[in-house]
């Protein structure tokens, strides 16, 4: 386990919103921003440039085990998602997604279809957070699709999608299948060669990499129309112009080679710290419930709502610990989260979810400390609650 580049006595539960920089890309991005060079240049400066991302190119494909010419970099998963959506769209055909989709996808998808609404369908959720496959079988009977987007993790409650058997029903019907797999990738092993999805989507800085690079991966053997969100110089095969952002690339590739070392062991790790603290916390708070399906969720996210302590009393009372309201909207005002209100949660329930999520530098003394701290934050919110005004 690497050292993290925090603070020594900060509680960092907070990976799903950032991991870490993990010091492997520290080193890689201090290393190419040192030297000069445009990656398209031809001249050695620009040479050495280009090699720095060809190898960060090929440490993602082989932390997806699929091929280096597959992955075109981008700004991160938000721009991925844009650029997979827009590309694959088609508007004599639907759009499948969820009723849990990051807004990098559900807002797109409202875009593209704005015009012909009847040609977006939402896939529910149930109570644990699982997308109804049957839906997804009677939208495909019912429509021609174009696409179906699918998150592999789910970004508050850590649920998993079964993409494979979305990727099965999807094909049989000629559509093709994207995932946003931001929150899955470097936390638990995929490999691209069984669950062949035709577009998927990462960010460097959930697995340890640099934040403002990701990159989606773009299946050699799909016909997709030509639809570049930006055009100009043609870089990365003409699908993203723009001069590379080389520091950047290098320290995604050296993150991903840092979290696929050892990944399967690690994930195991993470999730009995996960499951130690949930333990611990819920048995010493009552009226507690822990959001997700239990044996279908990421190893270290933890989504618990506490009756009766809003979740900002709670984050206030525990300024130690680095975690995440589960209330939040994308345009950052108050606002319920869509995905607990999806899973059937009420607004008051929503209010009062916290986000936990662990990662490769969390350790046992976090989980002991982060016990701690949150059972007597909860304490303390809910008898600020019940007392009189």
């Amino acid at each position: 386990m690497a050292d993290a580049v925090i603070g020594d006595e900060a509680i960092y539960l907070d990976y799903n919103a950032t991991a870490p920089p993990r010091p492997e890309a520290v080193e890689a991005v201090t290393a190419a921003m040192r030297e000069v060079g445009n990656a398209t240049s031809v001249h050695g400066h620009g040479q050495d440039a280009a090699h720095r991302v060809d190898t960060a190119r090929r440490q993602i494909a082989e932390l997806l085990n699929c091929s280096s010419g597959e992955i075109v970099f981008t700004s991160g998963a938000t721009e991925a998602n844009n650029l997979a959506l827009h590309a694959a769209f088609s508007h004599d055909k639907a759009l499948v997604t969820t009723t849990v989709e990051h807004p990098a996808v559900l807002e797109t998808a409202k875009a593209l279809t704005a015009e012909e609404p009847h040609a977006l369908v939402l896939l529910p959720v149930d109570a644990d957070g699982l997308v109804d496959l049957d839906a997804l079988y009677l939208a495909l009977a019912e429509h021609t699709v174009a696409i179906v987007s699918v998150m592999a993790a789910n970004n508050e409650t850590g649920v998993l999608t079964d993409v494979s058997s979305v990727v099965k029903a999807a094909h049989e019907a000629g559509a093709l299948v994207h995932t946003d797999a931001t929150q899955l990738i470097g936390r638990m092993p995929i490999d691209l060669a069984e669950i062949e999805v035709d577009l998927l989507s990462l960010s460097a800085h959930k697995f340890g990499g640099p934040q403002g690079v990701g990159a989606l991966f773009m299946r050699r053997d799909i016909a997709l129309p030509y639809r570049p969100l930006m055009r100009g110089g043609g870089q990365e095969r003409g699908w993203r112009a723009g001069t590379l952002n080389v520091a950047g690339i290098a320290g995604a590739g050296a993150a991903a080679q840092a979290a696929a070392f050892g990944l399967a062991a690690e994930s195991a790790r993470i999730r009995r710290l996960r499951d130690a603290f949930e333990l611990a916390v819920t048995a010493q708070l009552p009226y507690c419930r822990i959001n997700g399906a239990r044996d279908q969720r990421l190893p270290g996210v933890s989504s618990i709502t506490f009756a009766g302590a809003p979740a900002d009393a709670v984050l206030a009372a525990m300024p130690e610990v680095a975690a995440s309201e589960g209330s939040a909207c994308s345009s950052g005002a108050p606002g319920p989260s869509h995905v607990l209100l999806a899973m059937g949660r009420s607004r008051e329930e929503a209010d009062a979810t916290v986000r936990f999520s662990l990662g490769y530098a969390t350790t046992e003394r976090d989980i002991d400390r982060a016990v701690h701290a949150t059972v007597r934050a909860v304490r303390q919110a809910r008898t600020a609650m019940a007392a009189p005004p």
